[in-house]
């Protein structure tokens, strides 16, 4: 009589949570997804009860498919050069096509997205929604063009809709705020994103505070966004939509950016932070590089620490404080939201 074949609880319970994963951009932070998943396999079955597959994966060469599964090895050493996604089996010529056509259940939209439309970025979102795939993204623009309607649409499907990288990174701000505070109401907030600005007040000058934030990932090679304020403009308008529920357009943002600062003069070791301010009852929202005052608790937030100081009715004043930039943050806070995702997938 042949033995009986051992099969384990866990081996059970990874096939009966089962979560199938597309990731769209093979980027910085999308080569960061790829190998945390490769890592942590194990232990996401055994620590989250979630078991995630990756069964689609798309850029700007179109999207592939593979029900099975698809290798992360050999699709990281594909990129690594500069390898097509056709060569790996089913492939769609754009991921937009390829959305509609694949079966998963989580999408992490972590492609290039930039103003003034947030795209392609915003369109992979709203067809994975629109067919009741979850999402996760680190993209800002997409959300901060059009979170309001987003949000709605996910709820009219029945899924999730994350995006705790677009404001804070890693450090878990969106979920403190909306979850966290659930039944309070968000009246007005300040914050701040200041590597290169408490630089300078450590002496550095303007551009040796943006050579070292580029070398150190934290500002793009082209450094517009970062000094000019849009960067943070984007995060403030992901708060409103988000927190807020409220939709703002750009314009709607006053906007005086780093590079306004130093062209007008700044005194050595001047206090310098870039705050971003939402107050919708009185009709204030901005993003200003300025000077604060000594007993301005804004001004001790330094290096990459930032911080969202959000004041709601009936709690009072709550502060979230903490890393906020960084490739590896990034794409920490969309695994994050991947897991809770696929968390509540399996619980239905």
């Amino acid at each position: 009589m042949a033995a009986a074949k051992t099969v384990s609880v866990l081996d059970v319970n990874s096939r009966a949570n089962l979560v199938r994963v597309c990731i769209i951009g093979t980027g910085t932070v999308g080569r960061w997804l790829l190998r945390a998943l490769r890592r942590d396999e194990g232990e996401l079955a055994a620590r989250y009860g979630v078991d995630l597959r990756l069964v689609a994966v798309g850029g700007r060469d179109g999207l592939v498919h593979d029900p099975a599964g698809i290798d992360i090895e050999e699709l990281l050493a594909l990129r690594a050069s500069g390898g097509s996604l056709a060569s790996l089996g089913a492939h769609s010529p754009t991921a937009l096509e390829g959305i509609s056509q694949i079966d998963a259940d989580v999408l992490a939209e972590v492609s290039q997205s930039l103003p003034p439309d947030g795209e392609p970025g915003l369109s992979h979102i709203r067809a994975a929604l629109e067919r009741g795939i979850a999402v996760a993204t680190s993209n800002k623009w997409p959300m901060a063009l059009a979170g309001v309607a987003l949000l709605e649409r996910a709820r009219a499907n029945g899924v999730g809709l994350r995006a705790e990288s677009t404001v804070m990174s890693g450090t878990p701000v969106l979920a403190a705020l909306t979850d966290g505070l659930c039944g309070a109401t968000p009246l007005r907030l300040r914050g701040v994103v200041n590597f290169i600005c408490s630089r300078m007040e450590q002496g550095a000058s303007y551009p040796q505070g943006l050579a070292e934030a580029q070398a150190a990932g934290l500002a793009e090679r082209d450094p517009t966004a970062d000094v000019d304020g849009l960067d943070s403009v984007a995060k403030l308008m992901v708060l409103s939509a988000l927190v807020f529920g409220e939709q703002l357009e750009l314009r709607h943002v006053a906007r005086h950016g780093l590079s306004e600062l130093v062209a007008s003069g700044l005194e050595p070791g001047a206090r310098i932070r870039e705050v971003a301010t939402l107050d919708p009852a009185a009709g204030h929202r901005s993003v200003a590089a300025t000077t604060l005052a000594e007993d301005d608790p804004l001004g001790a937030i330094t290096g990459v620490t930032n911080c969202i100081r959000l004041q709601a009715e009936p709690l009072g004043e709550v502060s979230i404080t903490g890393p906020g930039a960084g490739p590896g943050l990034a794409g920490q806070g969309v695994f994050s939201d991947m897991i809770t995702l696929a968390q509540q997938r399996v619980s239905r």
